[in-house]
């Protein structure tokens, strides 16, 4: 089962009903896009773990994730922890960016998108961090089971968001000083992202 059958299956058709009331349109449509954001946030994981120290600091912080439960509770502090996520896990012109871009896909405004972004995004890192207390994953593994999870999205939907975090991070894997660490020298988009994903916001 893929992160996004179980983010699916703990939703339930109430919580897919109440995301199409945010989005303005039918559930089959709030289905497909909830696959777009959650395979979002899942490639830029995926992408930050491409390099050992980036795959690391994800292992760390999926233990402050471990049973939690965003499916219920504060709204409000469910997205402060996804503004948080967002910020390292796309840097925030690229939360912006992947709002405009998947606002093109699904036909939902950029702007109701970046309201999804940071409710979904807590709810990928509490289940892949239960994924990752129950088998015992360590940095490595974690990094190769996100690479499954990019690998089975469907062939359109793995090719636009494949070409939509190229083209945030600039490239396939982000350089040597890894995901964390803006290289000196990069040209504009990465050095402007103010958490492009940074270290100096510890709280994911």
């Amino acid at each position: 089962m893929t992160l996004h059958d179980e983010l699916l299956a703990q939703l339930g058709d109430s919580g897919l009903e109440q995301i199409a009331g945010m989005l303005g349109t039918d559930t089959a449509t709030a289905r497909n896009v909830v696959q777009a954001v959650s395979g979002t946030i899942v490639g830029g994981l995926a992408r930050n773990a491409a390099d050992p120290d980036g795959a690391e600091a994800l292992r760390g912080a999926l233990d402050e994730h471990v049973d939690a439960d965003p499916f219920s509770g504060d709204v409000a502090s469910l997205i402060r922890d996804g503004h948080s996520i967002l910020g390292h896990v796309l840097g925030g012109q690229g939360t912006e960016q992947a709002a405009a871009e998947l606002s093109q896909f699904a036909g939902i405004s950029s702007g109701t998108l970046k309201k999804l972004l940071p409710l979904i995004a807590p709810m990928i890192m509490s289940l892949l961090a239960n994924r990752a207390a129950n088998a015992d994953m360590d940095a490595e593994a974690v990094a190769d089971d996100l690479d499954k999870e990019q690998s089975a999205l469907p062939g359109g939907l793995g090719d636009l968001l494949g070409g939509l975090l190229g083209s945030i991070f600039g490239g396939a894997v982000p350089p040597q000083g890894g995901p964390y660490e803006p290289q000196e020298g990069t040209a504009g988009a990465r050095d402007q992202r103010e958490a492009a994903p940074g270290t100096s916001n510890p709280d994911w």
